[in-house]
């Protein structure tokens, strides 16, 4: 059986194509590796956050306590996130996003294909429980922009 070829795709904001093509370049355990290192940059929550953490919400899909916000200023988006350093694989997905989100307009963050988690070419790296979480952080983030480009 032939294994589908995973591409980059045209239609994402640079950070996240530049953040793709990197997970795509490698095969399926330095993808892992890749993860674990991005687990690792995680910014730490602004004290605003860090000293409030009930302003974050919960991402339940995740097998790990994880959190997010997002803020938009403007029209740019922040993305933040708070995960625990014992949790390597929901962090890294958390890492991508903070990297791959924050700065984006909110026209660009609404416009990436709910299945980017699955562009990554981790189906194979990690279990689908664990990609849910990913989707269920990308779709909080996106439901938050949503939320307060209306407010």
């Amino acid at each position: 059986m032939t294994q589908p070829t995973l591409s980059a795709s045209p239609a994402l904001p640079g950070s996240l194509a530049a953040i793709q093509e990197d997970f795509l370049a490698l095969g399926v355990k330095d993808r892992l590796q890749l993860l674990l290192e991005f687990s690792q940059g995680l910014p730490d929550l602004p004290a605003r956050y860090a000293e409030h953490p009930e302003l974050l919400e919960p991402v339940p899909e995740c097998q790990s306590p994880i959190s997010v916000f997002v803020e938009v200023d403007g029209d740019h988006v922040r993305f933040f996130a708070s995960a625990p350093p014992g949790a390597p694989t929901s962090r890294g997905f958390a890492a991508i996003l903070a990297e791959g989100l924050d700065g984006l307009t909110t026209a660009e963050v609404l416009a990436i294909p709910a299945d980017f988690p699955h562009t990554l070419g981790l189906d194979e790296a990690v279990t689908p429980l664990r990609l849910r979480g990913m989707d269920a952080l990308l779709a909080r983030a996106q439901r938050q922009v949503r939320e307060r480009r209306a407010a």
